[in-house]
Formats: C-alpha cells, structure tokens, sequence
C-alpha cells in the first residue's frame, strides 16, 4: 500500500477489513455459474499469503470464463499446497455442482493429467494448451 498509495496500512486493520467480508467470500465462492463457458483458462499466480502467523508465496489457482456473449468472469480462486491431476478434478467437480454444465475449451498449463481432469467432467471440452506455455516448454528444446 505504501509503494502504490503512499498509504500505511496496519496488520490489525487487514485483519479488521478481512473478518467484515468473509461472509461476503464464502457466498461469493460458493454463487451459481452459467451453464455453458466458451472458454476457461485455468492458471496460476503467486502471492504473498499469511499462513499461521508467516507470510509465505503461494499459488492461487483461478479459473476464468468466457461467456458465450464475451463476458470474462472469475469462477473461483482456490488455494492448495500441491497442484495435480486430483487437485483439479476436484475445481471440476465443484464448478459443476455449482452449475457449470458444459465447457466448450478449457486452456491449461502443461500438467499431466491436467486434460484428463477436465474431460472426465466435462467429456465434451477441447482442453487446450495456453500458447505462454507451449512457447516456454518449446524453449527447453531449443538452444
């Protein structure tokens, strides 16, 4: 907030501001999605995360769709120690109970299992591999 605003934030005033919308999160995770999403990308960013009394880098997985009409929405932000196969399936299996019936293209990282995951869901989808990631795993194989 400093470097940003100029501004001094406390910890306790995080703590303050976090309690007064939990509520608003959890209803905000678990809402209704669409039926059907043009596209889905599903990805990573890191940060700065207090977990018990240390702040650590974490990965927060977040799933992104497209309306049919265009419309980018945020499905849902979930936080996990390890990303796998199992992990996923999981985000599949939650995305679907909240309503998301059909996926036309998912686009992914280059994890294994990652596209069995999402087709044993959603059989239909087209899991595609993000083009960002296509071209730094091709690196590997160029000098």
């Amino acid at each position: 907030m400093r470097e940003l605003y100029g501004l001094s934030v406390s910890p306790e005033l995080v703590s303050k501001v976090t309690d007064a919308v939990h509520d608003e999160i959890r209803e905000w995770q678990a809402r209704p999605l669409d039926d059907v999403y043009a596209i889905v990308y599903f990805d990573a960013v890191r940060a700065k995360i207090r977990d018990e009394g240390l702040v650590r880098n974490k990965a927060v997985y977040l799933g992104i769709g497209v309306t049919c009409t265009g419309r980018k929405e945020v499905l849902g932000l979930w936080i996990e120690q390890t990303e796998g196969a199992r992990f996923w399936f999981a985000v599949m299996n939650e995305l679907k109970a909240r309503g998301l019936l059909d996926v036309l293209i998912a686009v992914v990282d280059g994890l294994k299992g990652f596209p069995e995951a999402i087709e044993s869901v959603y059989p239909e989808a087209v899991a595609q591999t993000c083009i960002v990631h296509l071209i730094r795993h091709s690196l590997a194989y160029a000098s």
